[in-house]
C-alpha cells in the first residue's frame, strides 16, 4: 500500500509541474514580444513570469524534501521544508523587485522608443487570462490537498495580474503618446514582486515561527469535552502548517481514577481531535486529577 504522504505531495507535485509549463510558456510570450517591440514594462512583467517558474521549481525541491519519512533526526516528519522553502522564492522576488527598479530607474533618464501595436496587447491580454485560470485552479488545487504552498504560489499568481494590468496601461500611454510612462510602470511592478515577496515571508514566518495554527480553541475543546471521563480542558496550544497541525493541552479527570483508565482517555482524544479536525496530525495530552469540591 503506498504511503498516503508520499500520494498527498506527488499530487502536489503534478500541479507545480503543470503551472512551470503554463508560466514558461508565458514568460516566453511576453519577453519575446517585449524585446521586438521594446517595450520595457512587457519585459519586465515577462521575467517575472520567468520567476514564478523559478519558484516552482525550487517549489518541486521542497516538495521531495517534505515528503521524506519521519527519521531519528525529524521525529516530526519533514514537511516544514516545503514552508522554508518558499523562503526561497521571497528571496529570488527580493532580487528580482531591486534590479527593476534599477532599470526603471536607468530608463527613466534614458528613455528608449518602445512599440505598442496589435501583438502588444493581444500577448498581455492572452496572458492575463492565463494567469487568471491559473490562480484559480492552484488556489482550488491548493485547498483541496491543504497545500500552504500552492496557496501562496497561487497569490503570487495573482500580483502577476496586477502587474499585467499595469503594462496594458503603460502600452496605452504609449499609443497615446506619453511613452514615459513606461519606466514608471516597471518601477511600480518591482513594487507589485516585493509585496508578494514579503507577502510569503509573512505566511512563512508563521509556521516556522509557530504561530497558532487555530485561533478558535472552542473548536478544540468542544471535542475534548465529548470524550467521557473528561471534565475541564485548558492551557490549549496549536502549532504547525495547515495540514500539519500539532495540539497540545491539559485535561483533568477524576483523581481517583486508575492511570491505565487515564491512559485510554488519552488515546480517545487523540483519536476524536484527528477525526474531527483532520488537519490535526500530533497531539499531546497532559492529564490532571480533579478533586471534586466539598460543600
Amino acid at each position: 500500500m503506498q504511503d498516503p504522504t508520499k500520494t498527498h505531495y506527488n499530487r502536489i507535485r503534478w500541479v507545480l509541474i503543470f503551472i512551470l509549463v503554463l508560466n514558461w510558456g508565458v514568460s516566453a510570450a511576453k519577453m519575446i514580444i517585449g524585446y521586438l517591440t521594446r517595450c520595457e514594462s512587457m519585459i519586465a512583467d515577462g521575467f517575472h513570469s520567468l520567476s514564478d517558474g523559478a519558484s516552482n521549481i525550487i517549489g518541486l525541491i521542497g516538495i521531495a524534501l517534505s515528503s521524506k519519512p519521519v527519521d531519528a533526526d525529524h521525529p516530526y516528519g519533514h514537511r516544514k521544508y516545503e514552508t522554508f522553502f518558499s523562503l526561497g522564492i521571497a528571496v529570488l522576488l527580493f532580487i528580482l523587485a531591486i534590479n527593476l527598479i534599477r532599470e526603471g530607474f536607468d530608463h527613466l533618464f534614458h528613455p528608449a522608443a518602445p512599440q505598442a501595436d496589435m501583438w502588444s496587447f493581444s500577448v498581455m491580454i492572452i496572458t492575463i487570462g492565463v494567469n487568471m485560470w491559473v490562480m484559480n485552479y492552484e488556489y482550488k488545487k491548493g485547498k483541496f490537498l491543504k497545500s500552504d504552498f500552492l496557496i501562496a504560489d497561487s497569490m503570487h499568481t495573482k500580483a502577476d495580474i496586477f502587474t499585467s494590468l499595469s503594462v496594458i496601461i503603460a502600452l496605452v500611454s504609449i499609443k497615446l503618446g506619453f511613452p514615459i510612462i513606461d519606466p514608471i510602470v516597471t518601477m511600480v511592478i518591482s513594487l507589485f514582486i516585493g509585496y508578494a515577496g514579503m507577502e510569503i515571508v509573512k505566511d512563512a514566518s508563521k509556521v516556522l515561527c509557530d504561530t497558532v495554527a487555530i485561533m478558535d480553541i472552542n473548536k478544540i475543546s468542544t471535542v475534548v469535552l465529548t470524550v467521557k471521563g473528561v471534565k475541564t480542558c485548558h492551557k490549549i496550544r496549536t502549532r504547525g502548517r495547515p495540514d500539519d497541525i500539532c495540539v497540545d493541552l491539559h485535561v483533568q479527570v477524576d483523581s481517583a481514577m486508575h492511570v491505565d483508565e487515564a491512559h485510554k482517555i488519552s488515546f480517545a482524544i487523540e483519536d476524536a481531535l484527528k477525526k474531527n479536525i483532520p488537519e490535526v496530525s500530533d497531539v499531546l495530552v497532559h492529564i490532571e486529577p480533579k478533586k471534586d469540591r466539598k460543600e
